[in-house]
């Protein structure tokens, strides 16, 4: 049996190696219980279709369940600030939209939580680009048609979104400082009855998540201008890019990420992080395109820098449209 001597003996890396001890013990028992997964968002949403699909992923190869708990409501601000003060251990888990971790800290004079400091990333999993689309093909076959009436009468030109500081409202904030054209917003409470008035014909135009815009794409029911991605998307060969249809630097993603509370251990997270890789297969890939989604996953480090990013970005679309922060 060794002495106490001899245990102070032990060269530094044996040390190091006896100190890294506990959280190898904790990344090989992870997980050993249900894990939760909570989306701030309803049932039946792009970001709940995307949790659902990578959650049952997770439970299959790391022998688990990943439930998804659906806590909607203020804008993030009841689920998001839930997962913020849950325990650190990886046994809580979010799937959010980037509007949560970045335009909410614009819009918003204060918040439950913090984008950045509260939760640490795991790993981005889909971009969902936004797409303009009509409903009156003939009289806006293309861009240019679009951009042509809306500078022919600055203001008149409507577009729907769903709310202040969403996605789409962010989305129709950047065409119109590229394009110098000025577009009167309509809000709505929610992304489905502002896509309804515009297929009712009560508005323009909107600024849609492919996702949600998609099947009525290919139904005929509306009629895409444009999408804000550097490349066509595979569903819609057809449809050109921003880039494509004239109006340059014109990119933007509504992107869902998988994330978990502050100080969760580096071993749980990069566990998670290869296990959501491994998620994101060729099937799963297939499967999510046709719903409109990219499969992008990311590393932890790759996800911080975009949310940084986009914090900025949305930041300064939301200071140059005037809004105030409610």
């Amino acid at each position: 049996m060794p002495t106490r001597r001899t245990v102070l003996a032990l060269p530094a890396a044996g040390l190091a190696a006896w100190a890294a001890l506990p959280a190898a013990w904790a990344q090989a028992a992870y997980p050993d219980r249900p894990v939760k997964v909570i989306v701030a968002l309803p049932a039946g949403g792009s970001a709940d279709m995307i949790a659902r699909t990578v959650a049952q992923k997770l439970a299959a190869s790391l022998g688990q369940p990943f439930v998804v708990d659906n806590r909607a409501g203020a804008s993030g601000q009841i689920g998001m600030p839930a997962v913020a003060r849950a325990p650190a251990d990886g046994y809580t888990l979010t799937v959010s939209p980037a509007s949560f971790l970045t335009t909410n800290k614009s819009i918003f004079k204060t918040l439950p939580y913090d984008p950045e400091a509260d939760f640490v990333p795991v790993s981005r999993l889909v971009n969902q680009p936004m797409v303009l689309v009509v409903r009156d093909k003939a009289k806006y076959p293309t861009l240019a048609a679009l951009l042509a009436a809306a500078r022919a009468a600055p203001g008149r030109l409507t577009y729907a979104s769903s709310g202040d500081g969403s996605p789409q409202h962010l989305a129709a904030l950047m065409f119109e400082t590229r394009t110098k054209a000025s577009l009167l917003h309509v809000p709505y409470k929610g992304g489905a009855p502002a896509i309804n008035d515009t297929l009712a014909g009560s508005v323009d135009a909107m600024f849609a998540v492919l996702p949600e815009a998609l099947p009525h794409l290919q139904a005929g029911k509306l009629h895409a201008l444009g999408l804000m991605a550097p490349q066509r998307a595979a569903m819609l060969p057809n449809v050109p890019t921003m880039a494509e249809g004239g109006v340059a630097d014109l990119t933007l993603s509504a992107w869902v990420a998988l994330l978990a509370p502050a100080k969760t251990p580096r071993p749980i997270v990069e566990q998670l992080n290869r296990a959501v890789r491994a998620a994101l297969d060729a099937e799963t890939r297939a499967r999510l395109a046709e719903s409109g989604m990219e499969v992008a996953p990311s590393t932890p480090e790759e996800l911080q820098q975009l949310i940084a990013r986009d914090l900025k970005l949305h930041a300064e679309l939301v200071k140059a449209a005037g809004l105030v922060p409610q």
